[in-house]
């Protein structure tokens, strides 16, 4: 239950935001500071057990079972390693924000903070594939929102982020279906500890590759190293947790959560050292030659998680107790950069080395913090990152795929340390001691206050105690590594181990970076000399421009506004099936049985009579009418076969149709443009031969099969099934309701989209009232020329509210549901539009897009409901008593229904107010007793 609890305390959090963003100031940082503070303090507790040998802490809920797809969670040593940071960091960089950002509200921001706690949070916990590839693009998605809040300058590298890590969630997804299906479970520690998967190379050797994909983009490797930086748009505390504890992290643990399948794969070693030790060493080459001080320590990020992913490609025990050491000294040390960083900026109103210098004097415990941050990173004792470094380099030299391979890595290890310790420099003496100083006398930057400074004095000082006392660290580094690997792993973490080689290589990089520092003056002069023209960003643009004109050339082969050409492919195909089914087709013969019934001859003359007429008439709205009443119709055709839900639908749907088209041609020319005879030949021999040919389908395929298994199961189980005996409704919204919120949410996204495209087009206007205009013509004034309709409505808009709300009821178990109820809805308030005599005065000023998301969450959360009998969206059933006796079945599938009902209403709200609102300066226009009448070439003057 631990882990079930922490998420949903996390969630409620998250969810919470807007409420707790109403405390005064900046009480809200502090607020979520201490939730995720005391939702760490479990996940700490925890960590004695697990260290001492105790079975890893689960918890399971159903979510999707017969998928076999569940809520599987499981802390080891490993996740307890990441949760922990996640929420420790995450605590501090949240409390930071507090004194970052000027008092004000800052919803968003914390909002997505604190689904990026959650998100990462799930994932390394998580023990199911689907569930950890969920939570990694929720982590996706939070990034790319955080970075793009940061304001319009944002946007670009936020996109850049999100389309390059998306890639890698693409290849994990791969991965996680080809695992899923070799395996027959999602279940990770299942999956990981099955050996007959990694029996076979070449399938081992493909997922191997779509995991280093997903680590690579996530973690910024070569070549995909430049996103992280290019994320250095967000605001500074993103950065910091963003770099320290989230996202970049996630492709550490997958990376080590993976060892243990891929160790002895060839792909996996060769490639992720060599990625790895050549991002360590470009990464730490291009810090050196920043002057910003938030992009040094962005490189750096880069260069030392070039570090860690090198060291988890050993795969050794050895290997994964340094990459876990270095992953809490890295996520210490960062995250103290960060955030003085930020103070630096907000005290100077700089970032540039070039204009800081000789702030120690004035900022002090800045200057401390920044100092032991970068000393941590440079490996020096006795900092944490000394004993983390030095167990890299150890394991480094010990690589077992061949006897040259370790000294290799070790010095080009060395090679990257030696340019950390340079940039460490850098950063530390260029802000603080050298340069010009940053102002003198009353304009001095002064030393922040000590709320806003004890989240870095927290994150630095950790690094220094931990380094003291690293022993301590030794049963956590063993289960981390022990629960990566498979394999005992036996630390030996101190600050002293004699004269050894990985001391040597300490000691080795340490003089270098100095020698370095002092021949380049800190690195200026490095800063000077151009490196070849290739940024990540322009080729990343390069390759999206080639990638989006590519798709251009490819639909140009079939794109086109003429809704004649359009369709004419399809027709012409269907026409060409059709020719190839009756020549070299089987003799199907005639039909087993009559095919119709006299009755069935009536809406054929009808469909037939609309349809000739339609496309022979030059009026839009006579053609309008037409097509309706071919709709009206078809409709009875489906009365007539005993479908009515399918009757009552289509006629709804006509009536609708036409009532949203009138609006749209009203816009538009009265008739139809002349077009060339011989087009009008070509366009009916087209209409004639696919009618004949879907005609003679339909006859070819009538009574030639059995009802289907599929409908014979529904007739006979759905009301024991679902307590319904309206087949068409159960499938709709118990069966398939997954699918139905589908379409419901795509429906309510359509609404939206009708209300973005009108206003971006400036098509739409505040309707006030309508000049009055004097009308001496009954049949002009709209006041007279509506009262018969006006008459009518006010009876019956009552009546169609009070009938939908009755199929709304019935639906489960009668022709009904809150698809024709909402359209039975809708169309009352279409009758109280036409009714009225102006667009002005039927406006119905409802908040409609707060409809339509009132439809889709009252949908979704009826889905959650279903969670509590194992799966979401299965209804719940209840048996509630009336007060007049007998009984009603309750079904949440109604309340699923009602949010059904709620979003189509919404969009018929949202078409009849947008698209009935008079186009600006159409007013004078419209009042015009010529308005909208014909010209002799078929337009409006």
């Amino acid at each position: 239950m631990l882990l079930l609890l922490l998420l949903a305390v996390l969630t409620v959090t998250t969810a919470a935001v807007p409420v707790i963003d109403r405390l005064p100031g900046r009480w809200t940082g502090w607020t979520l500071a201490a939730v995720l503070a005391l939702a760490a303090v479990p996940v700490l507790a925890a960590g004695p057990g697990l260290w001492a040998g105790g079975a890893p802490v689960e918890a399971h809920l159903p979510w999707m079972p017969s998928l076999g797809v569940g809520l599987h969670l499981r802390m080891d040593g490993l996740a307890w390693l990441f949760c922990a940071l996640v929420l420790g960091v995450g605590a501090l960089v949240t409390a930071y924000s507090a004194g970052y950002f000027p008092p004000g509200r800052r919803t968003g921001f914390y909002f997505l903070m604190s689904a990026f706690a959650l998100a990462m949070t799930g994932l390394v916990l998580a023990d199911d594939l689907v569930l950890l590839f969920v939570f990694w693009e929720l982590t996706t998605i939070c990034s790319f929102s955080l970075i793009g809040l940061s304001g319009p300058g944002a946007s670009r590298p936020a996109v850049r982020t999100f389309l390059l890590t998306a890639l890698g969630g693409l290849a994990l997804l791969a991965a996680v279906v080809l695992l899923w299906v070799r395996t027959g479970t999602t279940r990770l520690s299942e999956i990981l500890g099955d050996t007959a998967w990694t029996q076979d190379t070449a399938f081992t050797t493909v997922v191997a590759a779509l995991v280093v994909l997903a680590v690579f983009t996530k973690s910024a490797q070569f070549p995909f190293h430049y996103w992280l930086p290019d994320a250095m748009a967000a605001s500074t505390p993103v950065s910091a947790y963003l770099h320290a504890a989230a996202m970049v992290k996630a492709g550490v643990y997958l990376a080590m959560r993976f060892t243990p399948a891929f160790t002895d794969n060839p792909l996996w070693g060769p490639v992720l050292i060599t990625a790895g030790l050549t991002t360590a060493v470009l990464g730490a080459l291009l810090a050196l030659r920043r002057h910003d001080l938030k992009e040094l320590t962005a490189y750096s990020t880069v260069s030392q998680l070039g570090f860690l992913i090198a060291v988890i490609s050993v795969g050794t025990p050895q290997a994964l107790i340094a990459a876990a050491v270095h992953t809490l000294a890295h996520a210490l040390f960062k995250a103290t950069l960060f955030m003085a960083v930020g103070v630096i900026d907000d005290r100077t109103g700089t970032r540039d080395l070039r204009e800081l210098g000789g702030l120690a004097r004035a900022m002090p415990v800045t200057a401390a913090l920044s100092a032991l941050a970068a000393l941590s990173m440079a490996g020096v004792p006795p900092l944490l990152g000394f004993v983390s470094k030095e167990n890299v380099f150890e394991a480094l030299l010990d690589i077992p795929h061949a006897p040259w391979a370790g000294p290799l890595a070790a010095a080009v290890a060395v090679a990257a340390a030696a340019l950390t310790v340079a940039y460490s420099v850098r950063f530390v003496y260029g802000a603080f001691w050298g340069g010009r100083p940053t102002r003198t006398g009353d304009d001095r930057p002064r030393e922040a206050g000590a709320l806003f400074l004890a989240a870095p004095v927290v994150s630095a000082l950790s690094g220094l105690v931990l380094g003291l006392g690293v022993a301590l660290l030794n049963p956590m580094a063993a289960r981390a590594a022990g629960d990566a690997t498979g394999r005992t792993a036996e630390p030996h973490l101190a600050l002293w181990h004699g004269l050894n080689p990985a001391l040597g290589m300490s000691a080795a990089a340490l003089l270098l970076g100095a020698l370095l520092v002092r021949f380049t003056s800190s690195g200026e002069r490095l800063a000077r000399y151009r490196l070849p023209p290739v940024r990540g960003t322009a080729v990343f643009e390069r390759v999206h421009a080639a990638v989006i004109s590519a798709g251009v050339r490819t639909g140009d082969a079939t794109r086109t506004d003429s809704p004649t050409r359009h369709l004419a492919v399809p027709f012409v195909l269907i026409i060409g099936f059709a020719a190839v089914v009756a020549l070299a087709g089987p003799d199907f013969g005639p039909p087993a049985g009559p095919t119709s019934r006299p009755l069935d001859w009536l809406p054929v003359v009808l469909v037939a009579a609309a349809v000739l007429t339609a496309v022979t008439t030059r009026s839009k709205m006579a053609a309008l009418a037409l097509v309706g009443l071919a709709g009206f119709a078809t409709a009875v055709w489906f009365l007539f076969l005993g479908a009515v839900d399918v009757a009552l639908t289509q006629l709804l749907v006509e009536i609708l149709t036409v009532v949203v088209a009138v609006l749209v041609l009203r816009r538009l020319p009265a008739g139809f443009h002349r077009v060339r005879p011989s087009r009008t030949a070509a366009t009916a021999v087209i209409a004639v031969l696919a009618g004949a040919a879907a005609t003679a389908g339909a006859y070819a395929l009538t009574g030639r099969r059995e009802p289907s298994a599929v409908s014979a199961h529904l007739l006979d189980n759905a009301p024991a099934d679902t307590g319904g005996t309206n087949v068409v409704n159960t499938v709709l919204v118990d069966y398939r309701a997954l699918d139905t919120l589908g379409e419901l949410t795509v429906l309510g996204v359509a609404g939206l989209i009708i209300i973005a495209v009108l206003h971006s087009a400036g098509l739409t206007a505040d309707a006030g009232e309508r000049p009055a205009v004097s009308r001496t013509n009954p049949v002009w004034d709209a006041d007279s020329n509506t009262v018969i309709m006006r008459t009518v409505a006010r009876v019956l808009i009552p009546l169609l509210v009070v009938w939908s709300l009755y199929l709304l009821m019935r639906g489960h178990s009668a022709p009904g549901g809150g698809f024709i109820a909402g359209l039975v809805g809708g169309s009352a308030f279409a009758l109280a539009y036409l009714a009225a005599p102006s667009a002005s005065v039927a406006r119905i000023r409802l908040a409609y897009p707060a409809v339509i998301a009132a439809g889709v969450l009252t949908a979704l959360l009826s889905g959650l409901l279903g969670l509590a009998d194992g799966s979401f969206l299965r209804p719940l059933h209840a048996d509630v008593p009336l007060p007049w006796g007998g009984h009603y079945h309750f079904t949440t599938a109604l309340v699923f229904d009602v949010g059904v009902y709620l979003a189509v209403v919404g969009v018929m709200l949202t078409a009849l107010n947008q698209l009935g609102l008079p186009r600006p300066g159409a007013d004078a226009a419209e009042a015009s007793p010529t308005a909208g009448r014909s010209t002799a070439t078929g337009g409006t003057r």
